[in-house]
């Protein structure tokens, strides 16, 4: 779902289906959709709790709805005027168990909002839909070990100056966006990041004739599976690793000492996603003949 996200006090909010004519009186409500905040340049907005996927708690206006983040438990105002995905549908008792939560018991919310979504991502499984709310719980995994803050981001100070690199993950393009101060090219930061990434296609995007930051692209293949959304979690999280112990040694040594006692987050390994290895064959290269079809067998 891309929509923006307005404020609860606002004042914008219209007041029933019926002030807009010719629309369906399809009501929202139960239903479990992805968003996006306003902004939508690079997926760094917002909370970092939030993980873009929500319930509607009541959808029966014309141009916004009220729905709870599943992973802060957070209600927001969607505003439903730009495209909208349902992804699926909760039973009419939870509904009823959320909005109980959120008139009496607020600090259960978030918890119990969690256990849901891990509930809802296994049952609608891996694809297209739910690969960026996949790869936004394992990017805030990430932050939440080496940059705890209450951006998507991961930032790292690149010299006495202060500097800041600014680290996004764009989850719907698969890329990780690093966001440098000054817009001229710096060859100490392409061959960091060429050494903290080497297998993957790195590219400079800048402003030509602008004064202002730009940014570089480590460009990620589409993962295929929940195994391959957390294998791209592992290089990103590896590189950054790299990137901290280049340019901030002293955080990267409390970070690391950190890590070993605790362990670093793998969320993505509690959603219980049934996924099947295929064997594959290259079918040019075997021998020819009879001998060769009746001992080997392809799948």
């Amino acid at each position: 779902m891309e929509t923006g996200i307005i404020s609860l006090k606002s004042g914008s909010r219209p007041e029933g289906m019926a002030d807009v004519p010719g629309v369906c009186d399809l009501s929202l409500t139960r239903a479990v959709v992805q968003y996006r905040e306003s902004d939508g340049s690079v997926s760094g907005a917002g909370s970092l709790d939030d993980i873009g996927l929500a319930v509607v708690v009541d959808g029966g206006f014309a141009g916004a709805a009220e729905a709870l983040d599943l992973g802060s438990g957070n209600l927001k105002i969607l505003d439903l005027s730009s495209e909208l995905i349902v992804l699926g549908w909760v039973h009419q008792p939870t509904l009823d168990y959320i909005n109980n939560l959120i008139e009496t018991q607020q600090e259960e919310l978030a918890s119990y909002s969690f256990q849901l979504a891990i509930k809802l991502l296994s049952r609608i499984g891996f694809g297209p839909l739910t690969r960026s709310t996949l790869l936004r719980i394992g990017f805030r995994d990430i932050c939440q070990d080496l940059d705890l803050h209450e951006d998507t981001s991961v930032r790292i100070v690149l010299n006495p100056d202060h500097d800041v690199m600014r680290v996004n993950l764009d989850y719907r393009g698969g890329s990780l966006i690093f966001t440098v101060p000054e817009g001229d090219r710096c060859r100490i930061k392409e061959e960091a990041l060429v050494e903290a990434f080497p297998e993957n296609q790195i590219i400079y995007v800048g402003q030509q004739y602008l004064d202002g930051p730009a940014r570089y692209e480590v460009l990620f293949a589409v993962a295929s599976s929940l195994t391959g959304v957390r294998l791209e979690c592992s290089v990103i999280r590896k590189g950054l690793i790299h990137l901290l112990e280049m340019f901030e040694p002293k955080r990267h040594e409390v970070i690391g000492q950190h890590l070993a006692i605790f362990g670093h987050r793998d969320t993505l390994s509690q959603i219980p996603l049934r996924e099947y290895s295929s064997q594959v064959i290259v079918v040019s290269d075997e021998p020819s003949g009879r001998d060769a079809a009746a001992t080997d067998t392809v799948h």
